[in-house]
């Protein structure tokens, strides 16, 4: 593995009593990079997320993170405390919980919810939480409960606390679902500036979103992985084309759905 590659799934095999969902995947994950990961419904897109993250283990094949720590084995919180986060499509926060307590929660894992929100805060933990609302673009809204707050805003929200607990790796699920345009082009620009310092990994059925913000794509059908590159080289592809629209030959695949 190159010095730079950050996670490495080498002929990955995940199989549900005798259905295999994932066949021989192959992916490697470069540091600093934001890839995403398409294709058709039953692809096995999602199922790839959760053995990296350990909420399944493949039947066969090795999961490397860092270059050199096997992780293919090892359970969801040993694999988040090497720092790989996951998260889901549906926003996972504390509703009635402000902006602010749900980062300082975030931030402060490890104690009890009433342990942290009556703990003093330091200054440096108030300086991170600082930038990370000015980062999600929550800073005006910081007093206001979660639960009042818009559907990409609560995606925002979650995206911030993954950050506070500082992983190198972020695998997002559908980030961008039920999102109004304008909060999709948010989303994207926020997922640009974390790659700069992170790793990301996000399954997607939007084209155009994975379109304008995609550094590399893979593409998978029927458990396998059937073409990676840039978004030009995959709509260029005659297998990508009749995966995405049966035989007739279409070079803009961005009008599909994955």
């Amino acid at each position: 593995m190159k010095e730079s590659a950050i996670l490495q799934c080498d002929d990955v095999t995940v199989e549900f009593d005798g259905f295999k969902a994932v066949q021989g995947m192959s992916l490697k994950l470069e540091k600093g990079e934001l890839r995403f990961l398409i294709g058709p419904n039953g692809a096995g897109k999602t199922t790839m997320l959760d053995v990296i993250c350990g909420k399944v283990r493949p039947s066969a094949g090795k999961v490397t993170f860092g270059g050199k720590v096997d992780i293919t084995r090892k359970k969801e919180h040993q694999i988040a405390e090497l720092g790989i986060g996951r998260k889901f499509q549906a926003p996972s926060i504390f509703p009635s919980m402000t902006v602010s307590e749900n980062l300082e929660i975030a931030m402060r894992q490890k104690r009890s919810v009433f342990a942290t929100l009556f703990a003093r805060m330091e200054v440096e933990e108030r300086e991170r939480m600082d930038q990370q609302l000015a980062m999600i673009g929550l800073q005006d809204k910081a007093a206001k409960r979660a639960g009042g707050l818009s559907h990409g805003e609560k995606q925002w929200l979650e995206i911030g606390m993954m950050l506070l607990q500082e992983p190198e790796i972020l695998l997002l699920d559908e980030p961008v679902a039920g999102m109004t345009d304008k909060e999709t082009d948010k989303t994207g620009e926020l997922l640009s500036q974390i790659a700069r310092k992170r790793s990301i990994v996000v399954v997607e059925h939007d084209m155009e979103f994975v379109r304008n913000f995609a550094s590399k794509v893979t593409v998978m059908h029927e458990g396998k992985l059937l073409k990676e590159g840039t978004m030009d080289e995959v709509q260029g592809d005659e297998r990508v084309a009749e995966v995405y629209l049966g035989k007739r030959r279409d070079a803009d695949v961005s009008r599909s759905t994955a």
